[in-house]
């Protein structure tokens, strides 16, 4: 299928592992201009040499941290002069502090704070700097890889749930009050997705067992979907959260 977004420009943050580099060359597949924003410079430059050798266009590295307003305004500016102004977002932000703990036990205003800064400022400020200049085009997609802790709260994850949470609620003000300027927002939510940090786990094997499929998911499975919803075929799509998680979310909406 063709997305029809070939020659578009992307950004994806925390590109560099996981759901976040799987979307990163998928989009490239596509034609899409390619700049990757995390905080290592290392990892950055070789997984764009990576991308750059197995499809062929352009990709740019910025290294930098999103809950940095000083990074990410560097970010803008050193796309828009290397590449042009960004049409496209794929968003993902860096896990809640470790080690997870019962709520009641979150008594540390610093851990708040982390996950606060982490979960959901870090995003605020990316999506403040970056989406005003889809406005001005009348044209953009935002895609924020969350977690499916916004639909169904995990054992342990209280920081992730209550910060993811409200990354989703403010991702669905920023849909509703831009559909008319041609810019899309949505949310995919992942569970029990094979990456590596989730590899790392004790439990990555028994939590595999939970999922009606019976299985982990990939990276790949849950970029897809976040390149779909990028697409010009997905136009008509803004708001929604979309779970990928093997079925394991169990309410209905």
């Amino acid at each position: 299928m063709d997305l029809g977004i070939k020659g578009r420009i992307a950004i994806v943050t925390g590109g560099t592992r996981g759901m976040g580099k799987a979307a990163a060359f998928m989009l490239s597949a596509e034609g899409v201009r390619i700049a990757l924003f995390a905080r290592t410079a290392e990892t950055l430059e070789s997984t764009a040499a990576e991308i750059r050798a197995r499809t062929g266009n352009e990709v740019i590295t910025v290294v930098g941290d999103q809950r940095n307003p000083e990074d990410v305004d560097r970010l803008v500016k050193t796309v828009k002069e290397k590449l042009g102004s960004p049409d496209i977002l794929i968003l993902i932000t860096a896990r809640s502090p470790h080690p997870s703990r019962e709520v009641l036990q979150e008594t540390e205003r610093s851990r708040w704070e982390e996950a606060f800064e982490t979960n959901l400022m870090g995003a605020v400020n990316v999506v403040s700097a970056v989406a005003p200049l889809m406005v001005e085009k009348k044209w953009g997609r935002i895609v924020s890889i969350n977690s499916a802790t916004v639909k169904q709260p995990m054992t342990k994850h209280g920081l992730s749930t209550v910060f993811r949470s409200g990354l989703a609620g403010y991702l669905k003000h920023l849909a509703n009050e831009n559909a008319r300027h041609g810019v899309t927002v949505n949310s995919v939510c992942p569970a029990s997705i094979a990456t590596e940090t989730f590899m790392s786990r004790a439990d990555a094997a028994d939590r595999a067992k939970t999922t009606p499929m019976g299985r982990l998911g990939r990276p790949e499975e849950c970029a897809a979907a976040a390149v779909f919803l990028t697409s010009e075929n997905a136009g008509y799509i803004t708001g929604t959260i979309l779970q990928v998680d093997g079925g394991m979310t169990l309410s209905l909406t």
